[in-house]
């Protein structure tokens, strides 16, 4: 590929292949979570995996730019794979009190869009790693009344293995709710 190529390629969406299979990696991630395979989606992750899901205020609408925490402020998520992997094991420890018994959920994903990364706007990422954004809506039940809807956005970068499998190196997570009504936050989006 000659560098015309690759330039022109920056931040082109996707052909229906790579977008088919960014698509089966969600539906695949989503069957997984609501397994509760948590140790099978941490194979999904890549090893510098970044998982931030910031918080958000209502503000007016001149002020929307300020409505979003930035990096460094307050989050629900701000974790590693290895972060996660911990809270995973937890889990199975017996001693996550507020998972015990387990929270039962159902992942939907959609409006799903898939680009080639433009590097400029991601560092540390190349022509041949993906940018896709998709919409999401998860229901929450645990223990008989407890119960709960995220609905939200997510923007991830994805990366090829070695062995082609698409991996999860960045995921941001935007609830459309600022205010969480339940009593834990211990599901992964």
């Amino acid at each position: 590929m000659t560098i015309a190529d690759a330039t022109a390629r920056a931040g082109a969406r996707a052909d229906r292949d790579i977008h088919f299979e960014v698509e089966q990696l969600y539906y695949d991630e989503a069957d997984l979570l609501d397994q509760g395979r948590y140790v099978d989606w941490l194979e999904m992750l890549a090893d510098d995996l970044d998982y931030w899901m910031p918080t958000r205020t209502n503000r007016l609408r001149r002020q929307q730019a300020l409505s979003i925490a930035a990096r460094g402020e307050a989050a629900f998520y701000d974790e590693t794979k290895e972060s996660l992997a911990w809270r995973i094991r937890r889990f199975d420890s017996g001693m996550a009190w507020a998972e015990d018994p387990p929270t039962r959920t159902r992942h939907l994903v959609t409006n799903v869009r898939v680009r080639h990364v433009e590097p400029e706007q991601h560092p540390g990422f190349g022509i041949d790693d993906l940018v896709a954004t998709s919409n999401f809506l998860l229901y929450r039940n645990r223990l008989e009344r407890e119960q709960g809807v995220y609905a939200g956005g997510r923007t991830d970068v994805l990366r090829r293995a070695e062995d082609g499998r698409l991996l999860i190196a960045r995921r941001e997570i935007l609830l459309d709710q600022n205010v969480l009504l339940a009593k834990n936050i211990s599901t992964f989006f």
